[in-house]
């Protein structure tokens, strides 16, 4: 088998994940005998119908787990995958693309350890709850549009980290994109992460605050991990990475909102432990390379309109190395 879509379900229905499986059932010029899905339950009370699953002309596995997360299930998925390739899909998602299939057999005849492609977001704009899609354009950040080589995610025991359940998705792409020298990029868009109304990191305007303790840890697990695999360049480059990304996103109006205060300063102190661990590399890391990657952090937050320089990072820095003393 060429390819496998791993899908963790969890609350999601029948009627839920039916768009998804439709659209994989639909994909022109592609042979449905080299396509399969495995669905893995994360311990939910909800199953998904035997009946359900066998109308579709592609093969169908079905597992019950005992609920450990998203990043566990998305494990247990990969374990029991047998194809060349392997996508993780989300239950709720699905191609909006006919010939994406086709498109990604294509780039498989010249193999790959992994491709990352533009995937497309459905949003609906707050006031007038009207649709918009995005572009994400190469975006490391989701696991949405990416495919990996199952046999080097085996060889180099590139897995989801199980403790992490937000902000998961960054640690497992930077890794997988970390330790390659063969990622392709597709700039064909053929996967849609779908609006659902239930979405809580699509609906609460807070999200990225309140996760952030959350995205410091997947941070900080993927450092340690780039350093225990001896890539110590790609640990200096993210590590300082984060630091710029910190200070852009903690000096934003809605951080500096005193009704959000006790948790920005939780959040302050979770930060200032990550800046005491690699201090290091913030003072010894090049300065053409550190300009670099201020530069490129610089630019996204100009792109998405929310760039803050009201404190410069220096006297932030400051800031946060009092708080631990």
């Amino acid at each position: 088998m060429k390819l496998q879509f791993l899908i963790p379900q969890y609350d999601e229905t029948d009627e839920i994940i039916k768009p998804l499986l439709d659209s994989i059932a639909i994909q022109q010029n592609v042979p449905m005998n080299e396509i399969g899905a495995i669905i893995c339950n994360d311990g939910s009370d909800i199953y998904l119908t035997e009946d359900f699953l066998k109308s579709y002309p592609f093969e169908i596995k079905y597992y019950k787990e005992p609920h450990r997360g998203v990043s566990a299930t998305r494990n247990a998925c990969l374990d029991r995958a047998t194809a060349d390739y392997v996508m993780f899909c989300d239950a709720d998602d699905m191609f909006c693309n006919v010939c994406g299939l086709w498109i990604l057999f294509r780039e498989m005849k010249e193999k790959f350890d992994s491709l990352v492609s533009v995937f497309i977001e459905e949003t609906h704009k707050p006031d007038d709850n009207t649709v918009e899609y995005i572009n994400h354009t190469m975006d490391s950040t989701f696991v949405h549009g990416k495919v990996h080589n199952r046999e080097y995610l085996k060889k180099f025991n590139i897995r989801f980290k199980d403790s992490l359940t937000i902000h998961e998705d960054s640690y497992f792409n930077i890794l997988c994109q970390s330790l390659s020298t063969n990622v392709k990029y597709c700039v064909t868009p053929f996967y849609l992460w779908r609006w659902r109304d239930n979405s809580v990191c699509r609906h609460d305007p807070k999200y990225i605050l309140k996760t952030y303790n959350n995205m410091i840890d997947s941070i900080e697990a993927l450092v340690d991990e780039l350093y225990k695999r001896g890539k110590e360049d790609k640990a200096l480059m993210y590590s300082v990475m984060a630091i710029f990304d910190s200070y852009y996103i903690m000096n934003k109006p809605e951080w500096r909102d005193q009704e959000n205060q006790e948790y920005r300063n939780n959040t302050e102190k979770h930060f200032s432990l990550f800046y005491e661990n690699h201090k290091k590399e913030w003072t010894t890391i090049p300065i053409n390379d550190k300009m670099m990657i201020s530069n490129a952090v610089r630019s996204r937050y100009i792109q998405e309109g929310m760039l803050m320089e009201a404190v410069t990072i220096d006297d932030w820095l400051k800031h946060i190395e009092t708080l631990n003393n």
